[in-house]
């Protein structure tokens, strides 16, 4: 299969977009350009770290948003850095076949390969609302992750259970760190995920043999550590008190901020607004629709209804937002007294100056 694949690709292009992609995990992580080549090197080494990908209780939206990956593409993801013994969307085997092959990976790389979770885990009733070749979901990761290296968690569902566990939960959903303690759980949230932020991961792992920094959450503080708010290119709309207040009119028009048609911004985590996904230089925000949270805990629940604003919004250096017509004209009006403390400074300076001939 590996033959067949690189036949069909230009080798050129293929290592192009290769570099590309560790340049841009590079970014992502905060490291210098002269780290690229020790990414490279590692993303290159034959040395590929296996990896055993368990879908549960989701929508393979994830799955979709890896296919799409161009950066590196799928055939670089695959074949140059990580070795994907088992994922039951991609792989050819079926059946007993594809149990077998699980098996066999699990037992052959006991303690090195890496656990990637997909989907939501349910526990009501047994845990019988996700089976797979007669076993619970919640079972089958009792059995595999104790043997990984380490867990990451795609996506909104395996990080904190996602739409499943959405009130009032009725197959009791939950994600990857509600069950498994005994081994590293890297969450990376989204719905879906970026791949830049699984690729930063398993680059980090393989260059410096250890996980990235992660928050309280359990997330990859190089693509979760600042809020989409602060890194957002409508920002100086929301500092000048200029928001949209209905779609399609004038304001939604011009770009003026969302909060006020329920941009989610100000209270979610992730790197959207500098990683596009895929090649596309276009995200949600910037096309016109507020960010909905989907990198936060029960995001279904916490953030609904989608286009209300937030409530007493916690924004870094303006305190509470009780009313957003009123951000601007504070803000302006600091701006103006601050400019003119300095004008009368400057004024003060010059009358010194013309009294005693030098400035003091």
């Amino acid at each position: 299969m590996a033959d067949t694949v690189n036949k069909t690709l230009d080798p050129q292009l293929n290592r192009r977009g290769f570099l590309k992609g560790c340049t841009m995990a590079a970014a992502a992580l905060g490291l210098s350009e002269t780290m690229v080549p020790k990414l490279v090197e590692a993303a290159s080494s034959a040395q590929r770290p296996p990896v055993v990908w368990l879908h549960f209780q989701e929508c393979t939206g994830c799955t979709e948003t890896l296919l799409r990956a161009s950066n590196p593409d799928l055939a670089n993801l695959l074949l140059d850095i990580i070795s994907l013994d088992y994922h039951e969307t991609v792989m050819a085997a079926a059946g007993h076949q594809a149990e077998q092959l699980l098996h066999d990976t699990i037992q052959k790389y006991e303690g090195k390969f890496l656990l990637v979770v997909e989907g939501g885990i349910p526990l009501a009733d047994d845990g019988i609302y996700c089976k797979i070749a007669g076993k619970t979901a919640k079972d089958i990761l009792a059995e595999v992750a104790p043997k990984s290296a380490a867990v990451i968690a795609i996506g909104a569902c395996a990080a904190f259970g996602g739409i499943q566990a959405a009130a009032p939960n009725p197959t009791g959903a939950v994600g990857v760190r509600d069950l498994v303690s005994d081994k590293p759980v890297i969450n990376i949230p989204g719905c879906p995920f970026n791949p830049v932020a699984l690729l930063g991961t398993v680059l980090h792992y393989l260059t410096f043999n250890r996980l990235p920094a992660l928050d309280s959450l359990g997330r990859p503080l190089f693509a979760y550590g600042r809020r989409i708010h602060d890194h957002c290119e409508r920002r100086p709309h929301f500092d000048e008190g200029r928001f949209v207040e209905q779609f399609g009119d004038e304001y939604h028009k011009q770009g003026y901020c969302l909060y006020k048609v329920g941009c989610k911004g100000p209270e979610t985590f992730n790197n959207c607004p500098a990683a596009r996904f895929n090649d596309v230089g276009v995200w949600p925000v910037s096309v016109g629709h507020g960010c909905v949270g989907c990198s936060e805990p029960n995001f279904w629940d916490t953030m609904t209804p989608f286009y209300d604003r937030l409530p007493n919004v916690k924004i870094p250096g303006t305190g509470i937002v009780e009313d957003a017509d009123s951000v601007g004209r504070k803000i302006l009006g600091v701006t103006a007294a601050a400019v003119g403390i300095h004008a009368a400074v400057g004024v003060g300076k010059r009358l010194v100056k013309g009294k005693s001939g030098h400035e003091e």
